[in-house]
């Protein structure tokens, strides 16, 4: 007799399945909008969170975010594909997350930002759901290792003091 077993929604399954590649196209096209927001409409993007002192920071931030969206959008469908898009994705995330809670209570942006810190909250979540990674294979022969923890690259160890 064969069972299957159904995995519950807040399950964390491990590997490089579909989940890990629909958060970071979402979270992409997500982030494209929200950068190309303040570089096409900065009237209607100040409406919403507010006037700002430097127009050109709002666009350039709104460029490098719409950046991030975009690598993470033309990521690989592979693992190493996937673990850019997933270092991206909660990089971007965890950034602004901390530009919201630290700036909103000092009173430095209006508290709209509080929702963004919200989606930030939501794609974080995201990519804990989507699980773990699969490890990365091991180096084949000849390839080039990383030094134990502790321990001091050769070259360094040359220089006077080293050990």
């Amino acid at each position: 007799m064969e069972t299957t077993t159904t995995s519950a929604p807040w399950s964390r399954p491990g590997g490089t399945g579909p989940r890990h590649a629909t958060v970071a196209r979402a979270q992409g096209l997500f982030n494209i909008v929200g950068g190309a927001w303040p570089v096409l409409s900065l009237r209607t993007f100040e409406w919403v969170y507010g006037p700002k002192a430097d127009d050109w920071l709002q666009k350039t931030s709104g460029g490098l975010l719409a950046s991030a969206g975009w690598s993470m959008l033309r990521a690989a469908n592979d693992p190493e594909g996937l673990r850019h898009a997933r270092r991206v994705g909660i990089g971007t995330a965890l950034t602004f997350l901390a530009v919201d809670l630290v700036y909103v209570p000092r009173g430095r942006i209006r508290p709209t930002y509080l929702m963004d810190a919200a989606k930030e909250i939501a794609w974080l979540v995201a990519w804990w759901r989507a699980g773990p990674l699969t490890p990365r294979p091991a180096p084949g022969p000849g390839a080039r290792r990383r030094p134990r923890a502790g321990r001091r690259p050769a070259w360094l160890r040359t220089l006077p003091g080293g050990r």
